[in-house]
């Protein structure tokens, strides 16, 4: 009260007008999120939405969403709201009325009905830099044609076996230069590598001036994924866009210098690039130039952040865990003395048949969330388990309370790759990639890639790891970039 008074002489002091409408303004707010949490209330039980608050009008409650974000337990959001509320609940997020779902089953029947009853929902910073003909965004027969030919080919063992030399090539040119007692960033090097096999698999591009310059253009591009949506010079939004566009002009060029090259003998398509231009030349094909080159650009996300953090993430854990270490370095180092007494090379099929190398893997996945959720937009009234989702709404399916969910897993923040020698990963339960059909073209390949990095790290490296914690918000990263101090395997070590 006393805190309220002095507030309150201060203002008569300066203009009473202006205190009688301060403490107007005051109360016509409280008024308004005591009638805003009222009609939520009122609206779950008229209408069987599920139980939850709508928070304060406009922001609801993005501001505590966003601040767990940046903590140690970005899920304490989730998990505050699902002792009260269930693991179905509402919200208002992002400018949104939400449906947020820590439910596998609910969260798996959402995925499958994608592009029918759901369709994404992103920012609008990401949609106006994603645009319409993003495979993100496309729905219907477009979507499923282009998601389907990028995954056949991404999956086609011809690929497998072409990238699994470019991996190995790539990983064995960024640790030549590691010296005893170097002290190196394991981001940097993963996101140095992926970027360069991603590029690989989808225009053939080889290390040099035109990776370099995609590569400096595309920080800019990235860097305003999430941002305020304003595009006026100089904003965030603004130079992303300029980005992009520089991006695209280049993809054009690369475009047309195949077309001028073009193979008649060639027999299969050596690139993602390849197989979309096929489509758009034969008879049926409805892609455009513009719809290639923007995909271009989108598909090199991944090669940005999800698989560089994969890799990262797996030394981070791995290093916590010495006995996980041993047996991963132990089923490594059988298998190059294994190939190399037969003087074989390590096949694809090698790497991903090392069944606790798959574990570690698998278990990464799960504990670290490198995909926290998706966000869909519901197009019509969807009823699952009890529990409405209105036209209109967003549906929030929240992967990582699931990932770490007591009920599901034993000791849920514990890194423990032996858990999946008993529990089969491809359940409801396990959806790092996302599911249905926008599951993760490139998931396999994404497993490959951080298989081939663990064996020749394992089997040529020991290091000590310097201080360093996961940031899970906007983006999940490495605080310090992952600092380790490297030391080479010897015959005698």
């Amino acid at each position: 009260m006393e805190s309220v008074g002095r507030l309150w002489r201060s203002c008569c002091c300066y203009d009473g007008v202006q205190a009688w409408m301060f403490f107007f303004m005051v109360g016509i707010a409280s008024l308004m999120f005591l009638v805003w949490s009222k009609v939520g209330e009122f609206r779950g039980k008229r209408t069987g939405l599920p139980l939850g608050t709508l928070g304060w009008p406009l922001i609801g409650e993005s501001l505590e969403f966003i601040s767990c974000g940046y903590s140690t337990r970005p899920e304490s959001f989730m998990d505050k709201r699902r002792l009260l509320y269930g693991k179905v609940f509402k919200s208002h997020l992002l400018g949104s009325p939400t449906i947020v779902s820590t439910d596998p089953e609910v969260s798996k029947v959402v995925l499958q009905n994608d592009g029918r009853i759901f369709v994404p929902s992103y920012p609008k910073s990401l949609n106006e830099l994603m645009g319409k003909s993003s495979i993100l965004q496309l729905n219907g027969n477009l979507q499923k044609r282009l998601h389907g030919l990028i995954g056949s080919f991404l999956k086609s063992p011809e690929l497998k076996e072409q990238i699994t030399v470019d991996i190995e090539k790539y990983v064995l040119d960024s640790m030549k230069n590691w010296k005893d007692g170097q002290l190196v960033y394991i981001q940097d090097e993963t996101k140095k590598i992926a970027f360069q096999v991603l590029l690989k698999a989808l225009m053939s591009l080889n290390p040099g001036e035109e990776l370099e310059y995609l590569k400096q253009e595309f920080r800019k591009f990235i860097s305003g994924l999430v941002s305020i949506p304003v595009k006026f010079p100089g904003t965030r939004l603004y130079k992303s866009l300029q980005a992009k566009a520089n991006m695209v002009k280049m993809v054009h060029r690369i475009i047309q210098d195949r077309g001028t090259k073009c193979d008649s003998n060639k027999t299969r398509e050596k690139d993602v690039l390849d197989v979309l231009l096929h489509e758009t030349n034969s008879i049926t094909g409805k892609f455009t130039i513009d719809l290639i080159s923007d995909n271009m650009i989108d598909l090199m996300i991944p090669g940005e952040d999800s698989v560089p953090m994969l890799m990262t993430l797996a030394v981070q854990y791995l290093t916590s865990c010495p006995l996980a270490l041993q047996q991963l370095q132990e089923e490594n180092m059988k298998l190059k003395k294994s190939k190399e007494e037969k003087k074989e090379l390590v096949t694809w099929s090698d790497y991903m048949s090392l069944p606790f190398t798959q574990d570690v893997i698998t278990e990464t996945l799960r504990l670290g969330n490198i995909i926290t959720g998706v966000m869909r937009k519901a197009l019509q009234d969807f009823e699952v388990k009890g529990h409405l989702i209105p036209k209109g709404w967003c549906v929030f399916t929240y992967f990582r309370s699931i990932h770490l969910d007591e009920d599901l897993y034993d000791s849920p923040y514990k890194f423990n790759p032996w858990r999946w020698q008993e529990k089969d990963p491809t359940g409801s339960s396990f959806t790092p990639f996302g599911g249905g059909h926008r599951l993760c073209p490139g998931l396999e390949i994404a497993r490959l890639e951080a298989s081939i990095f663990l064996h020749l790290l394992v089997t040529q490296y020991s290091w000590e790891a310097e201080e360093d914690s996961v940031v899970s918000f906007p983006t999940v990263h490495m605080k310090n970039r992952m600092p380790i101090k490297v030391k080479k395997i010897t015959a005698h070590s």
